[in-house]
């Protein structure tokens, strides 16, 4: 019997390398996987077709949010403008319209909706509009799809497969930022974004489980009107005095009023001792601001 068992054991080791390869299989099914090799092509071509001189690559950008943080994919700075890439490591036929709140998949008989990708991508334009205070018309979203896909219906020129999103970058020839707002540009979102690490990465995504929880919690509840505070929230207040929404922020740390964390910011004794007040809405959480606050 003790003999038989030893063989045993003498097999299963003689098998073990096999172990970390059916884990590794198992991760490459993963959709963190599959979006890690989606945004390392991006970054690839992105680094061997566009001149480093005139475009200049940021990747996984993650920026505080009033409800939490949002994380975009690729951001290129250049003179001719700064592009916001969303990448989609999918296969199947794609089927969508620009307008559209959700996109079809479609894998032989399958079929799966997924959100609009341009309306994903109009929250990190928006976010990043804010930081580096420059107009919606010199920052473009772009939607990067990856892997076996093939678009089913017609898409709109930001929507691309591939290394297309080069194509799209490079049509934009004409010069819109000179070269100090570029340096400006750089310099802001080196600044503005949270500091790229593991528990950053973490705290994000479970942000976004906690979103998509909310959502699927206020799909079920009644609406209720709501209730009005007679505040500002901070990117309000900040359009309001005139300033950058990371300009009112950086006031409102030098005041004493809020504290960053690596997590995002806290409100301090002092913030709610002025009145501030950490809310929980739909999206998340968020600051407000008595319109009186004294700095």
């Amino acid at each position: 019997m003790l003999t038989m068992l030893e063989n045993a054991a003498s097999q299963l080791l003689s098998f073990w390398y096999f172990i970390p390869i059916l884990i590794l299989i198992a991760m490459t099914k993963t959709p963190w996987f599959k979006g890690l090799v989606g945004e390392f092509l991006v970054n690839f071509a992105a680094n061997k077709m566009l001149n480093k001189e005139n475009y200049h690559l940021f990747k996984n950008v993650t920026l505080a949010t009033e409800d939490g943080s949002t994380q975009i994919d690729h951001v290129i700075v250049s003179k001719y403008g700064i592009f916001v890439v969303e990448t989609k490591n999918m296969k199947g036929w794609i089927f969508g319209k620009e307008k559209q709140k959700q996109w079809t998949q479609q894998i032989f008989k399958h079929k799966s909706k997924f959100q609009n990708p341009l309306h994903q991508n109009y929250k990190h334009t928006k976010t990043l509009s804010e930081l580096i205070n420059i107009e919606n018309s010199k920052i473009f979203s772009l939607i990067v799809f990856t892997g076996a896909s093939t678009f089913k219906t017609k898409m709109p020129a930001n929507v691309t497969h591939g290394i297309g999103f080069i194509k799209f970058i490079k049509s934009k020839n004409k010069a819109i930022l000179s070269a100090s707002e570029v340096r400006q540009v750089i310099s802001d979102i080196q600044g503005g974004r949270l500091k790229p690490s593991l528990k950053t990465n973490r705290e994000h995504v479970k942000h976004v489980k906690e979103l998509q929880q909310q959502k699927a919690e206020a799909k079920s509840a009644p609406t209720k009107p709501k209730a009005k505070t007679g505040k500002l929230s901070t990117s309000k207040f900040a359009k309001n005095i005139n300033l950058k929404t990371n300009e009112f922020i950086a006031l409102l740390e030098s005041s004493g009023l809020l504290e960053k964390t690596e997590d995002g910011h806290v409100l301090t004794e002092k913030g709610l001792s002025q009145g501030g007040e950490q809310n929980k809405g739909r999206h998340g959480v968020y600051f407000s601001w008595p319109e009186d606050i004294k700095f």
